[in-house]
């Protein structure tokens, strides 16, 4: 059974042979409609079950156009409309979709919910987005970075904001892929030092900072994220903290002149970054978008054993 909860669930040659698919498979697609299948609709027949207890755009469609583009269908199942919200089990909820789907995603706040749905699933699991971790996303971000001229191993990226669960994924592609990281947050907001020891013992270089211009100092990449995520408050005490962590033309500019802005969407433009890098030329962030469904596609056929 192939769960894919955190990266390291499928490991660094099978996260590369999965970029190696994505950018096969969206190549050969240019200019095709959106819900056509590939030609060989290497899931036909297949249903994906997607669970959301919290609000999505990204996740959503791309994961539906996904299964469409491999030959497949989704269905939609949340809190307000399912069992779910009326306390029926975790365990219970996946045996039952273990019989009715081929494959199961579930975004959820509590990263325990995923690892219960895996245990209890005899379909394979996808962490569409915990409090822990987004390891979809990260895929998506790796395809992007590679797209616009960027090798992996030995890459300097810099994170700039929240130490939240979309940088613990960054972390562990960074173990996985052999790059760095140079990470900018105010005091009380750096990622689980699991994450960070983790890329350090692989051999990654890692840099804890609260100085948001020794982060991004010949950075090849810069990301950040929202700085307050959903279902927390929003803290003026975090808002304020965060802002010297904004990324501004003047911050990017200590970054190497080819460098690429990522944001994992939606942005809160004036907050985590400014109108002028959003919109600007190194922002990369639809490309990065659109991505998610091509890694989608190549994360499910991991899953179906199928890369």
């Amino acid at each position: 059974m192939r769960h894919f909860l955190d990266l390291s669930d499928a490991g660094g040659d099978a996260i590369a042979a999965m970029i190696n698919d994505a950018q096969d498979r969206k190549g050969a697609r240019a200019d095709w409609p959106k819900g056509q299948a590939d030609s060989d609709a290497p899931l036909a027949g297949h249903v994906l079950g997607m669970i959301f207890e919290k609000n999505s755009t990204r996740t959503r469609v791309s994961f539906d156009i996904a299964m469409r583009q491999l030959g497949g269908s989704a269905l939609i199942l949340d809190s307000g409309t399912s069992q779910l919200g009326r306390g029926e089990s975790i365990a219970d909820t996946a045996r039952v979709l273990s019989r009715m789907v081929d494959a199961i995603m579930i975004r959820t706040d509590d990263h325990n919910k995923a690892l219960e749905m895996a245990r209890h699933a005899s379909v394979p699991v996808i962490n569409g987005l915990t409090d822990r971790s987004h390891p979809c996303q990260i895929v998506a971000d790796l395809l992007t970075v590679i797209e616009h001229g960027k090798a992996l191993p030995g890459l300097e990226l810099a994170w700039l904001g929240d130490g939240n669960n979309v940088l613990h994924s960054v972390l562990e592609a960074a173990a996985l892929m052999k790059f760095n990281v140079r990470i900018g947050t105010p005091k009380g907001y750096e990622p689980e030092t699991e994450f960070v020891d983790m890329a350090r013992a692989a051999g990654s270089i890692v840099t804890l900072t609260n100085d948001a211009d020794e982060a991004i100092a010949g950075a090849d990449v810069v990301v950040t994220d929202t700085w307050v995520s959903m279902g927390q408050d929003h803290a003026h005490n975090k808002l304020a903290a965060m802002a010297p962590f904004q990324v501004s033309q003047r911050l990017m500019s200590g970054a190497k002149p080819d460098a690429k802005f990522l944001h994992c969407l939606p942005a809160h433009v004036g907050d985590e970054v400014t109108e002028e890098v959003f919109e600007g030329p190194q922002s990369v962030v639809f490309d990065e978008a659109e991505n998610r469904i091509h890694a989608q596609k190549s994360v499910l056929l991991w899953c179906f054993d199928k890369i």
